[in-house]
């Protein structure tokens, strides 16, 4: 029984694990310059992350290292954010950030490609929960830029619900155009029969106007005739003489 209790007891003393990871990832001394001189104190960077797609960074300023790292991982617990995480464990679409002087360029990958990626990224990318993934970084070295470059990058992507919004929004846009259209159909075909019956009058007067004509020619007819009888009679009359 004694094996048993011992066992509970370590049990009982294992610390739960922590939901998220806490990274360490620069240190630096820094200084200040006043009138009374100059004061040193430590900045430290920490990236907070669990694996799962919720990430953020903190950085704090204090007079030792133990107390900037408590500072600013609490300022990394505040700023959590969900960046969208995809089946194969990547990005959805390629996506290139600017920050300062450092810019970052993210490409989705294929199952089995990992991680492709160098200095602060790859930190911020494993603790975000990528692991098939293609980057880039150009401009400046700096781990601190590189890092909120890369996290304001994952921030900056459009999730699922604003594209099917989107969608939604132009199938809309499509109805209101078909039914403006149909709408304007019955109005267009009236305007055309209007206007056939219009034109309608205006051809069956061709018909009197060509009546006329023939009456005119048919007058015009016998007035030319006329000099031909008296040509005739001419004809008849010299031949009497003769």
């Amino acid at each position: 029984m004694k094996p048993e209790r011992a066992q509970k007891d370590r049990n009982h003393r294992e610390k739960p694990k922590k939901e998220f990871d806490e990274l360490l990832l620069e240190v630096r001394r820094v200084t200040r310059v006043t009138t009374g001189g100059r004061r040193m104190s430590f900045r430290a960077t920490i990236l907070v992350g669990n694996r799962k797609g919720k990430i953020w960074l903190g950085t704090a300023k204090w007079n030792d290292v133990a107390g900037a790292v408590s500072k600013a991982t609490n300022e990394a617990y505040k700023a959590l954010f969900q960046v969208p995480v995809t089946k194969g464990d990547t990005v959805p679409y390629a996506i290139t950030y600017k920050y300062k002087t450092s810019k970052v360029r993210l490409l989705p990958a294929s199952e089995g490609t990992w991680l492709k990626a160098g200095s602060s990224i790859r930190s911020v990318l494993e603790l975000a929960g990528y692991s098939n993934i293609l980057s880039k970084m150009i401009g400046s070295n700096n781990k601190l830029n590189n890092a909120l470059a890369t996290i304001l990058a994952l921030a900056s992507y459009k999730h699922a619900d604003y594209f099917s919004s989107l969608r939604a929004a132009k199938a809309v846009e499509n109805d209101e155009e078909v039914a403006e259209v149909e709408e304007k159909k019955p109005a267009k075909k009236a305007e055309k029969v209007e206007k056939a019956e219009e034109k309608k009058p205006a051809a069956k007067k061709a018909p009197a106007k060509k009546a006329e004509k023939t009456a005119e020619v048919e007058e015009k007819k016998p007035a030319k005739k006329a000099p031909a009888k008296k040509a005739a009679a001419k004809k008849t009359t010299k031949k009497e003489e003769k």
